[in-house]
């Protein structure tokens, strides 16, 4: 399955389990760009449930829109646990929706240290005040750190946001 496909098949579960739950979802993107906004809204209805999305690329944005703090990104830098779970809440509040999710990482070629290689992207999914982040490390060029980064983010929705009905 091709990952266009893999993206497809994600939303759209997403989708079922969102409408089902009468939820909706909010996007708080950094190195991906806006690219799980567009994998969510490929879906035709996906306003049905998908509130809006944040392209926060600078700091400023970070800080502006989603409301990070500057003591945040000076102590942490904006590829950390703590900068995406303040983007996720700050989605959260700013958008007045139930379910955020947060991306922020090092797509590459450049902006890598040995801290935090090229590759290395932090997610957060909030609901309410219940945060879950976590890190990861993808292989690649540019474009495989992004693409695995917006897989990853829809997956982590499916996991910790919108679980299976018992």
């Amino acid at each position: 399955m091709g990952i266009d496909a893999k993206l497809s098949e994600l939303v759209n579960e997403i989708a079922r389990r969102a409408l089902a739950a009468k939820v909706r979802i909010v996007t708080a993107e950094s190195c991906t760009g806006g690219w799980i906004a567009k994998a969510i809204t490929d879906l035709a209805d996906s306003s049905r449930w998908f509130e809006r999305g944040y392209v926060t690329y600078s700091n400023e944005a970070k800080t502006q829109d989603l409301g990070v703090s500057k003591e945040t990104l000076d102590a942490h830098g904006a590829v950390s646990e703590a900068t995406v779970r303040e983007m996720a809440l700050g989605a959260l509040r700013a958008a007045g929706a139930d379910i955020a999710v947060a991306v922020s990482g090092i797509a590459g070629p450049s902006g890598g240290t040995p801290q935090k290689p090229v590759g290395t992207v932090w997610f957060a999914v909030a609901r309410g005040n219940d945060v879950t982040s976590s890190p990861r490390l993808f292989p690649g060029d540019r474009e495989a750190v992004r693409r695995g980064s917006v897989q990853y983010a829809l997956e982590l929705l499916l996991q910790h946001a919108l679980p299976m009905s018992p």
